[in-house]
């Protein structure tokens, strides 16, 4: 247990008054009129308060000692994290010149009543660049490319495909150049030929070439059904798209491409046909943060003496980009100081500072009296009289960044022929800089670790603080006692877009996170022992469930049903104690019954069926009672069906 901590004094103001009034009774025994109503009351009840304050903070002194031992070990608070998320610049109309968006570009969400705007800025330049259509290619899948550009320039029909399709065949747009991060619309007009497919659910994909693979690309909007009728696809294109020879031209190149048909999913009988074909740029993606860049922040001038300290006028200081560094001003120009996690390693010549991220304060190397009277340096000071400055460093984050699907509409700064933004994913990552009673916790952690990865827990824990923002981390390790790799398995944060409906690509991390947990690990594991940081595998479940409700209830309960099982089947606040559902553990018919029998309104539970699913290619497999969970692996819900019929009548 922990050692009990002292309570220097544990009177309290009553008690400070009645001893008061004892001793005027010993020492004025005159004095018999104690009420309140008299002055003299009065004066020992202001004074006793006064004193019951001294106490309060004279209690507070083992706190304000805990807190600087805990500095002495060098425990420091966690700053904040900003929030990311990416950001689509729709034009008011294709322009002819390229529209050049800086980075600091402004966007927000829009101000409510109660609510305060969330600010996101650019982190770099988005060219958006204009395109059209130079070249029409189309390659079966076992054949070689046909340049169809001059039949399509006769207006005569040009089939997209073979006759009949098959799968791989694909249809190659030309480019005048590449067009990374930008939206193109692809426009055609076609001729209903291409019958069988779902317009709704086509067997298409659109790829960019990258100069050595093609490079999936996110479809947006659809009005051609599956290249059945005349519309438009809005294609965005990744940011590793490049001109290159295909087809023996040189283009940006733009690929539609078939695919093999999902079970259940309607393919072509015949090939879809194009008869006129346009292509254009309407906007550009990139990347905004809840962070906002200060630039050349002077921090004062230099006493020339060792241990001087900065504060700078905003903090906290973001870490979770490129570090800021500090410029101290030389007869030749600037010299940069790089900061370090600590002084240890140092030399006397070494341009070393440390920063406290969460005060913003840079601290220069200090000097050390040795035993035998020499002064030991830690690092160099600088010059008496220098200026020192922080040229670029970010702040702002906290949880705030983290806000849903679409909610990112507002332009802040003007940029010309920009109509409006909006962000296709919830912004993630954003995390609120640490409490001192969070890290008197993490504390007794971080003397156990010792910077090393040993144990199971021990992984977790050092993951969680190399990236604050998951939600949850998971350590197996080697199955076969050592011969395997240890894996690491991290969850994301996610904003559900309606109520606890995650989408897959949600819980998907980014590559940053997931570098960076990479990095912080494998400083601190085992020599000899392999490290693999992963998203874990997710086991799509799909429940199909009838129910009987009262008469007029029927909607309500169907509503109440599925977001029951939303919740429950959820890997972030799904399971028993709604703090997501365990990792291997199996999706059982009976405590889906429960869950269902649970929902207000729900009289009877008819039927219930599980059905396991693959939330990547949608297969799903027969009913089961059970649904087996793999121990690296969460559930996923995928597509839950219920249908709920009144007493009276079905509904």
């Amino acid at each position: 247990m922990a050692l009990p901590a002292p309570n220097l004094d544990d009177r309290r103001f009553q008690q400070l008054v009645d001893e008061a009034k004892r001793y005027v009774q010993q020492r004025a025994p005159e004095w018999t009129d104690h009420n309140v109503s008299d002055p003299g009351v009065t004066l020992i009840e202001t004074f006793a308060y006064m004193v019951d304050q001294l106490l309060y903070r004279l209690n507070r002194v083992p706190e304000k000692n805990y807190a600087a031992f805990l500095d002495l070990l060098g425990i420091r608070l966690f700053p904040p994290a900003a929030a990311r998320a990416e950001v689509d610049f729709w034009l008011s109309a294709p322009q002819p010149e390229t529209v050049l968006l800086r980075a600091g570009t402004e966007v927000a969400t829009p101000r409510g009543d109660t609510e305060e705007e969330v600010v996101f800025a650019t982190t770099e330049d988005l060219p958006i660049v204009p395109s059209a259509l130079r070249r029409l290619v189309t390659v079966p899948v076992s054949g070689e490319p046909s340049d169809r550009t001059p039949e399509l320039a006769a207006g005569g029909d040009v089939p997209c495909f073979q006759a009949p399709p098959r799968a791989g065949d694909a249809m190659l747009f030309g480019l005048p150049a590449a067009v990374p991060r930008c939206i193109v619309a692809v426009r055609l007009d076609s001729r209903v030929e291409g019958v069988g497919v779902d317009p709704r659910q086509p067997p298409l994909v659109w790829e960019a070439w990258d100069g050595a693979r093609w490079l999936g690309c996110e479809r947006g909007a659809d009005t051609t059904g599956g290249l059945n009728r005349p519309g438009e696809v809005m294609v965005h294109v990744p940011a590793g798209h490049t001109a290159s020879v295909v087809a023996g031209v040189r283009a940006g190149w733009l690929r539609c491409r078939v695919t093999a048909p999902e079970p259940g999913q309607p393919f072509y009988s015949e090939s879809p046909t194009v008869r006129e074909a346009e292509v254009f740029t309407v906007g550009g993606t990139v990347t905004a943060e809840h962070a906002e860049t200060v630039l050349d922040v002077p921090l004062g001038t230099s006493e020339g003496v060792a241990g001087q300290r900065f504060v700078l006028p905003r903090p906290p200081v973001l870490l979770d980009g490129d570090p800021p560094v500090v410029e101290v001003s030389a007869a030749d120009g600037w010299e940069t100081w790089t900061p370090v996690e600590h002084f240890g390693a140092s030399g006397p010549t070494d341009r070393h500072v440390v920063v406290d991220a969460t005060t913003g304060e840079f601290a220069f190397p200090p000097a050390v009296r040795e035993a035998d009277g020499t002064l030991r340096t830690f690092g160099a000071v600088p010059a008496k009289g220098a200026r020192i400055r922080v040229p670029r460093y970010r702040t702002g984050g906290g949880a705030a960044g983290n806000v849903a699907r679409g909610a990112v509409s507002v332009l802040r700064s003007s940029v010309p022929y920009v109509a409006r933004v909006q962000n296709r994913e919830a912004a993630r990552g954003g995390v609120d800089g640490e409490s001192v009673a969070n890290a008197k916790v993490r504390a007794p952690n971080v003397l156990r670790l010792q910077e090393r990865a040993v144990t199971a827990d021990d992984y977790e824990l050092i993951a969680r603080q190399a990236a604050p923002s998951v939600a949850r981390v998971r350590c197996l390790p080697p199955a076969d006692g050592g011969a395997g790799a240890v894996r690491v398995l991290v969850v994301p944060d996610a904003v559900a877009d309606e109520g606890d409906r995650l989408r897959f690509e949600q819980l998907v991390p980014a590559e940053q996170t997931l570098a960076a947990i990479t990095a912080r690990l494998d400083e601190r594991r085992l020599v000899g022992t392999r490290l693999v940081v992963e998203p874990p595998a997710y086991q799509g479940v799909t429940v199909v469930a009838r129910l009987v409700a009262a008469p007029g209830e029927a909607d309500r309960v169907r509503e109440d049903a599925l977001a029951a099982l939303y919740r429950h089947l959820n890997p972030l606040v799904g399971g028993a104690a709604g703090g997501g559902w365990e990792f291997g553990r199996p999706v059982q018919y009976g405590e889906v019954f429960a869950v269902l029998q649970r929902v207000p309104g729900a009289g009877l539970v008819e039927e219930v069926r599980l059905f396991p699913a693959d939330p990547i290619t949608g297969r799903r497999g027969g009913p089961v009672e059970r649904v087996a969970v793999a121990p690296n692996a969460l559930v996923f819900s995928y597509r839950h069906q219920v249908a709920v019929a009144s007493s009276g009548g079905p509904s």
